[in-house]
C-alpha cells in the first residue's frame, strides 16, 4: 500500500488494526526531487500571475487605462512598481556579485545610493512635477513629454527610436540572471528559463496592462523582500561566514590581504561610476519615469515616497551585502565568471524549499522589470510614431497595436536572448545611452524655464553619441559601460547648459518655452479653458441657486 502526499512518499508494509497484532510497522521515505519542489514553486507564481493578467484585463477598456492605469493607482502600488522595475535579476545575479567581490563591503554603498538617489531624491524632486504635468497635459509617453515641452514632432519621434532600439537589447539582460540561478539550481537549460520569464511577462501585461502591472508588480515586491530576507539569513547562519560578527571579522581580513580595504583611485571612481549610474541614471530611464505617471494624487505621491524609499532600501542593501560575502566563500573567480557566484552560493546554503522561493524571487524581478521596459517601449511606438502618423485618431486601434507590439517585444528580446546575437554587445551600453540622452532635457526641463528645444536637441544628441563612442573605442567593454554613462550624462547637461543660451539669442521657435507647461492656469487664458471656466461658473451658480431654494423651502 502506498500514501503520497507534497513533500514525501510513504511505503506501509504492515498495519495494526482491531487490536490484532502485526508484524512491526515499517516505513520509507522517499523525498520528491529538489527539481519537482521548486517546480511546484513557481507553478504557484505562474498562476497567480496568470490570475492577475485576467482580473487586469477586465477593468482595461482604454488606451490610457492600458498605459498608465487610469491615473489613479494608490501609493503601495506605485512604489512597488517603482522598486520591481528598478530592480532586476542582474542586480541579484549580476551586480552583486561582481561588485561585491571586487569592492567587498564598500559594494553595500551602491545599496544604498539606489534607496536615497534612485529612489527617495527621484520620488521627491521628480514625482510631484511629473505627475502634475503630464495629467494637465494629457502625456502618456516620454517622447510625448518631450514633445509638450519642446514644441518639436521630430523630438517625439528621434526619442522614441531611440527607447525602442535600445530597449530590445536591454531588455534582453534581465534573462541572464534567472538563466545561471536555474543550471545551477536546477540543472535545466537556460532557454526554458527564459520562456518562462518571456511567457509570464507576455501574459498579464497583454492582457492587463499597466494595471495588470501594477497588481503583479506588488505581489512580486512581496516576493522579493521575503525572499531577500531569507537570503541573508540562511547565508549568515553558513559556515562559510559564520554569523554577522564572526562574518565581518572574516570578511575584513581578507579585504585587507586583497588591497580593497581602502580603495585607490581607480576603484574609487569606478565605485562611484557604479553608484551614479545606477541610481542618477534611473532619473533618465522611461520605464521609470512611467510610474509617476499614474499616481491618483500628490498625497499618495508623499507615501509613496517613503514606501519606495524602504523597498529599495531592503532590496537594494541586502542583494549587495549578500555580493559582499562572496570573498568568504570563493578565493578566486570560478570558471564560468563571477554571474555565478550568487547561485552557488544560494544552493549550498538554502534548503529546498526556500532556493523555490529565491528563485521566484529572481523570476519576479525579471518579469516585472521586462513589463515596465516592454510597456515603455510599445507605447512610444504605438502612440508616438505609428498612431502620430494617422489623420484621424482611432484609440481603440493604438490600443490593440500596442499589445501586438507588446507581443513582438517580448519575443525580440528573448531571441535577442537565446541566440546570442551581436545586438547583445549594446546589452551593458543601453542603460548609460537612454539615460545619457533623456535625462538633462528631462531633468532641466522640469526644473529650468529658460531650457528650450535648442538645449534639448544637443543635450540628447551629445549624450547619446558620447555614450556610443565610448562604448566603440573601448571594443565594447562591459566593465567600463558605467563610467561610460556617467560621461554620457555629464556631457549631455553641459551640451544643455552651453546651447540654450544659443538658442535664446536665435529666437523664434529655437526659445520658445510653453507657458502652460509651467503654469496650471494658463488654460484659463485660452478659448478652452475659458469655455471650461464659464461651464464651472454656470455649475456653481446652478448649485447656489439650488440651495437658496432649499433654504426657503
Amino acid at each position: 500500500m502506498e500514501c503520497l502526499d507534497i513533500r514525501r512518499c510513504v511505503r506501509y508494509n504492515n498495519l495494526t488494526l482491531s487490536g490484532k497484532s502485526f508484524k512491526p510497522l515499517k516505513y520509507e521515505v522517499r523525498e520528491l526531487p529538489k527539481e519537482a519542489a521548486i517546480w511546484m514553486i513557481i507553478a504557484l507564481y505562474i498562476a497567480a500571475m496568470v490570475w492577475v493578467g485576467v482580473q487586469g484585463a477586465r477593468k482595461t477598456r482604454t488606451l490610457t487605462d492600458f498605459v498608465v492605469g487610469g491615473r489613479r493607482a494608490g501609493p503601495w502600488v506605485s512604489a512597488f512598481a517603482y522598486g520591481t522595475t528598478y530592480f532586476s535579476a542582474v542586480l541579484f545575479i549580476g551586480y552583486a556579485g561582481s561588485s561585491g567581490f571586487r569592492f567587498g563591503l564598500w559594494a553595500v554603498l551602491v545599496g544604498l545610493s539606489n534607496a536615497l538617489i534612485g529612489a527617495l531624491l527621484a520620488w521627491k524632486l521628480l514625482a510631484p512635477k511629473t505627475r502634475d504635468v503630464t495629467r494637465r497635459l494629457k502625456i502618456k509617453t516620454m517622447p510625448q513629454m518631450f514633445e509638450k515641452r519642446y514644441q518639436s514632432p521630430r523630438m517625439k519621434t528621434f526619442a522614441a527610436l531611440l527607447i525602442f532600439i535600445f530597449m530590445v537589447p536591454y531588455s534582453a539582460s534581465v534573462y541572464s540572471g534567472l538563466s545561471y540561478l536555474c543550471e545551477i539550481a536546477l540543472g535545466i537549460r537556460y532557454e526554458w528559463a527564459m520562456l518562462a520569464i518571456a511567457a509570464v511577462a507576455a501574459a498579464y501585461l497583454i492582457a492587463g496592462g499597466y494595471i495588470a502591472s501594477l497588481r503583479a508588480d506588488l505581489i512580486q515586491g512581496i516576493v522579493m523582500i521575503g525572499g531577500v530576507l531569507l537570503m541573508v539569513g540562511f547565508v549568515l547562519a553558513s559556515p562559510e561566514v559564520g554569523g554577522f560578527s564572526v562574518g565581518m571579522e572574516r570578511l575584513t581580513g581578507i579585504m585587507e590581504e586583497a588591497g580593497i580595504l581602502s580603495l585607490d583611485g581607480a576603484g574609487t571612481a569606478q565605485l562611484i561610476g557604479l553608484c551614479l549610474l545606477t541610481s542618477v541614471g534611473t532619473w533618465g530611464m522611461p520605464q521609470m519615469i512611467q510610474k509617476f505617471y499614474g499616481v491618483a494624487d500628490q498625497k499618495a505621491i508623499r507615501a509613496g515616497t517613503v514606501i519606495s524609499t524602504a523597498f529599495c532600501a531592503i532590496i537594494s542593501v541586502c542583494a549587495y551585502f549578500i555580493g559582499s560575502l562572496t570573498r568568504l566563500f570563493f578565493t578566486e573567480t570560478p570558471a564560468g565568471g563571477t554571474d555565478q557566484m550568487i547561485p552557488i552560493i544560494l544552493d549550498r546554503t538554502l534548503p529546498v524549499v526556500l532556493l523555490g522561493v529565491v528563485l521566484v524571487l529572481v523570476l519576479s524581478a525579471s518579469v516585472s522589470t521586462l513589463s515596465g521596459i516592454t510597456l515603455s517601449a510599445c507605447s512610444a511606438i504605438s502612440m508616438d510614431l505609428i498612431a502620430a502618423r494617422r489623420k484621424q485618431e482611432d484609440k481603440n486601434k493604438t490600443l490593440r497595436q500596442t499589445r501586438v507590439l507588446c507581443l513582438v517585444f517580448i519575443v525580440l528580446s528573448f531571441l535577442i536572448a537565446v541566440f546570442k546575437t551581436p545586438i547583445l554587445t549594446l546589452m551593458s551600453f543601453s542603460w548609460g545611452t537612454i539615460s545619457g540622452a533623456f535625462l538633462a532635457p528631462y531633468f532641466l526641463g522640469l526644473w529650468w524655464k529658460r531650457m528650450n528645444r535648442t538645449g534639448a536637441w544637443a543635450g540628447m544628441l551629445v549624450g547619446a553619441a558620447v555614450s556610443l563612442v565610448l562604448a566603440a573605442a573601448s571594443g565594447f567593454d562591459s566593465g567600463s559601460a558605467a563610467l561610460f554613462g556617467v560621461i554620457a550624462m555629464a556631457s549631455s547637461f553641459a551640451a544643455c547648459l552651453i546651447a540654450t543660451p544659443i538658442g535664446c539669442k536665435l529666437g523664434g521657435a529655437f526659445a520658445q518655452v510653453p507657458p502652460e507647461f509651467f503654469d496650471p492656469d494658463f488654460s484659463l487664458q485660452t478659448g478652452e479653458g475659458k469655455q471650461a471656466s464659464a461651464v464651472s461658473e454656470q455649475a456653481a451658480a446652478g448649485s447656489q441657486n439650488g440651495a437658496r431654494i432649499r433654504a426657503k423651502n
